[in-house]
């Protein structure tokens, strides 16, 4: 007669459940699948699949009970690395829309507003242009194939271990999250020196002609003129996002690395 002991059970749930935990954690931080337009269900249900997938590959587990302080320390470990992949990715997003909002002010379209999935929010249609683009991009590049080959790969370069949680990871990410100011503003630098120039003479031509209104001339030129630079400088656009996301889940790797000891 086949008996399956409270051991046996354990084991199983170990084997499912720390990975599960893991790819969930990631899904919940990921800027795409992690949004308020997915349902729950559907994470939950695409992390069930992965793990069930992922679990006979694993390396063996330590033996741990789930309720014991071991096994809870492994569980808040799992999710932390989880988050620092969702979290590392979500910095593009967050420095394209930095892009677009700052664009959007400087050509005086920052009261036209579209809601925006990612964020659960009201955005400019500047940033949103921006935030779809990436996106397509992010799939154009295959990047949705790189962030979980680096989700499979990191439960060899960070094993789910009972130990404690390193702060190397934390430090990754808090350097990383400069990344937003540096390449938001290095995507918004070529339209935002052009809306620059613009102001300028249109001031200058105020400053010779004073009956000009400025009210009436100055936003269509401002809007028309970021409009032409932001179309000639996609071209340019597809290549440094693909470095960015490539560089995005380099980070993201060494993150969940760091925070295994």
């Amino acid at each position: 007669m086949l008996t399956i002991s409270s051991a046996d059970w354990n084991a199983w749930l170990i084997l499912f459940l720390f990975p599960f935990v893991r790819i969930l954690a990631w899904l919940m931080a990921d800027p795409l699948l992690g949004n308020k337009a997915v349902p729950t269900q559907v994470r939950v249900g695409l992390a069930m699949t992965m793990a069930l997938i992922i679990a006979p590959a694993l390396p063996a587990l330590p033996q741990v009970a789930l309720l014991s302080g071991d096994g809870l320390l492994i569980l808040l470990q799992q999710i932390v690395i989880g988050v620092a992949l969702g979290f590392a990715i979500r910095i593009i997003f967050a420095a394209v829309e930095l892009a677009g909002q700052f664009l959007g002010l400087q050509m005086g379209l920052s009261f036209a507003s579209l809601f925006d999935p990612v964020n659960g929010a009201q955005t400019p249609v500047i940033a949103q242009l921006l935030t779809v683009l990436t996106v397509l991009l992010l799939f154009a590049f295959n990047g949705h194939h790189l962030i979980i080959m680096a989700l499979w790969e990191s439960f060899e370069s960070a094993p789910i271990v009972a130990s404690p949680i390193s702060t190397r990871g934390f430090m990754m990410l808090v350097e990383w999250g400069g990344a937003i100011f540096v390449t938001g503003l290095h995507l918004a630098l070529p339209v935002a020196a052009a809306l620059l120039t613009a102001n300028l003479t249109i001031g200058m031509m105020t400053r010779a002609a004073p009956q000009l209104n400025i009210f009436a001339i100055g936003f269509p030129i401002s809007i028309g003129v970021g409009v032409m630079v932001l179309y000639l400088s996609l071209v340019y656009m597809p290549a440094f996002l693909e470095q960015f996301l490539l560089r995005g889940v380099s980070v993201g790797a060494a993150a969940m690395r760091g925070f295994v000891p």
